[in-house]
């Protein structure tokens, strides 16, 4: 159950903060006097290209070549990879350090029957640029035939692992699992001949987690079951470590709707709900040790984030309803609500078309998003503290040019979509991290909504959430900290290309005394940083 709001009064880095109308404001510090010496922001260069404009067809070269921060993960499952298989390697000069196993080549990166293969034969690919998801499909259809993967409400009938009277019955979660072990043999690189994983990420996206109330226990023992058992057949061997986890459960998920409440909200049941015997999980299989566990215990990770919807993309429309759909608060804010809830490492997917819903222009996953929001998300989504994210499509491979299809149930999508916000998605990473991946090295801060802003010219400052900016319909802007840099993302969404707007961004704490201010035009991503 979501609390309706939270009364707090509190003092945070001088600042009060209270809550009115259901949301928590941060009443503004003034500043007597004149404001004190500024420090000019360095802006983070813009490489210059023309999007293109060819149906089913991206450009990788778009930017030149960097590499993603050692501290920070970001798996390629999104489309077109095909067409860069002759410079196979270049997505790791794009800002991605791992491949999702549907993107691989067999029998260069994953053996599809490996007695075919060489003797001595490897993947050229590495553990660590290896990552694999696991869909519903895997438990639900043959050989395992788990109908609980595809509805929730037969858990109470899911048995852990083979019974008794069948021992060699797979129609369990144990025999599911199992399946997936010693992956690392498809890849020609079992450390020290243990059959072990052979990815460095596992991503489960069961997404069967909705459930009746009195048949939570026997959700939670099935969860928490199915990712230790996951973690059994993925021990660390030799150095390497796979990191588990899955898009659902998650520690809340707000849907992209940056709502004031959803800062208050509970823990997810799911997340973090004991394992406890039933009245017949013990003949189902299920066992004592993982009792007093629950799903977050074993999770490495949990995925918080949100899809896009066509209202987030569209610029006719207002966007400040505490409800309504806003591209900049719907990332920043699922980051922000998780963040006060647990300290798991957080990855999300991040899909650059719409996902199909109940808006208008949602029919279909057609719309791209705009320049800014491609670019926007490669960018604030880092500054949030975030440790992964997964570049997702529901498209694998592409072929450029191809004529409109003749079934209008298959226009705009797959190879008849534009996809050049693949291109500004790449921008905004080459952006951040090829002139910025110094900073990610593991002692940085991430002041997410302490950042501080002035928005009268330094006359008072405010401390505000994703929420908060939306309603206010102000500028966003977000700071890393590390020793005396900062970086600086800020940007006005949905500004028309003619609108100028200014703020101010301080930080004064833990001795520092800095002030800025930024002149943003449009909608641009601005990224600039100091020496304080």
């Amino acid at each position: 159950m979501r609390l309706p709001f939270l009364l707090a009064i509190c003092l945070i880095g001088g600042l009060l903060v209270t809550s009115t109308d259901k949301i928590l404001h941060t009443k503004g510090a003034e500043i007597k006097g004149a404001v004190p010496t500024q420090t000019a922001l360095s802006p983070t260069p813009r490489s210059s290209f023309t999007p293109t404009t060819r149906k089913g067809y991206w450009n990788a070269n778009v930017v030149g070549d960097f590499t993603l921060p050692k501290t920070k993960s970001l798996t390629f499952s999104g489309a077109g990879r095909n067409l860069y298989l002759k410079d196979w390697d270049i997505l790791f000069r794009r800002g991605f350090s791992s491949i999702d196993r549907t993107r691989m080549v067999f029998d260069q990166e994953i053996a599809q029957d490996l007695s075919k293969l060489p003797r001595g034969w490897k993947s050229r690919l590495t553990f660590d640029q290896r990552a694999d998801a696991i869909g519903q499909h895997h438990f639900r259809n043959g050989p395992f035939n788990i109908a609980w993967a595809g509805n929730s409400e037969l858990a109470p009938e899911t048995y852990f692992r083979p019974s008794g009277n069948n021992s060699r019955s797979i129609q369990n979660i144990y025999s599911a699992i199992q399946a997936l072990a010693g992956s690392c043999e498809a890849f020609g690189d079992c450390p020290n001949g243990v059959r072990s994983s052979g990815y460095s990420k596992i991503f489960f996206d069961i997404e069967n987690d909705g459930i009746s109330d009195s048949k939570r226990q026997e959700q939670a023992n099935l969860y928490t079951y199915f990712i230790k058992a996951t973690r059994d057949i993925a021990p660390d061997v030799a150095g390497r470590h796979t990191d588990i986890g899955g898009i659902a459960p998650i520690a809340h998920l707000g849907f992209g709707y940056s709502r004031a409440a959803d800062y208050n909200a509970p823990t997810n049941w799911l997340f973090t709900m004991p394992a406890r015997q039933t009245a017949t999980s013990r003949q189902r299989g299920m066992p004592d040790e993982i009792i007093g566990k629950s799903y977050s215990d074993y999770a490495d990770f949990h995925m918080p984030g949100t899809y896009f919807y066509y209202p987030d993309f569209d610029y006719t429309i207002p966007h400040n309803a505490d409800a309504g759909r806003h591209w900049l608060a719907g990332v920043l804010s699922e980051q922000e609500y998780n963040i006060r809830l647990t300290d798991k490492k957080r990855i999300a997917y991040h899909w650059v078309f719409n996902t199909q819903g109940p808006f208008n222009r949602s029919e279909k996953s057609s719309n791209p998003a705009p320049p800014a929001v491609a670019e926007g998300l490669a960018v604030f989504y880092w500054f949030t503290g975030a440790y992964g994210a997964v570049f997702w499509d529901d498209y694998v491979e592409l072929k450029p040019d191809q004529p409109t299809p003749g079934d209008p149930a298959q226009q705009g999508i797959g190879n008849d979509r534009m996809y050049a916000c693949y291109e500004h998605y790449l921008h905004g990473l080459w952006r951040l991290f090829k002139h910025h991946g110094d900073l990610f090295d593991g002692k940085e801060q991430y002041l997410n909504q302490q950042t501080e802003c002035s928005y009268d010219g330094g006359r008072t400052w405010y401390k505000y959430n994703a929420n908060q900016l939306k309603i206010r319909n102000l500028p966003f802007a977000r700071a890393i900290v590390n020793g005396d840099q900062i970086l600086i993302a800020a940007t006005m969404p949905y500004a028309k290309p003619e609108q100028r707007t200014s703020l101010m961004v301080r930080y004064v704490d833990n001795g520092k005394q800095f002030y800025t201010t930024i002149q943003l035009k449009g909608d641009e991503i601005y990224l600039g940083r100091a020496t304080m």
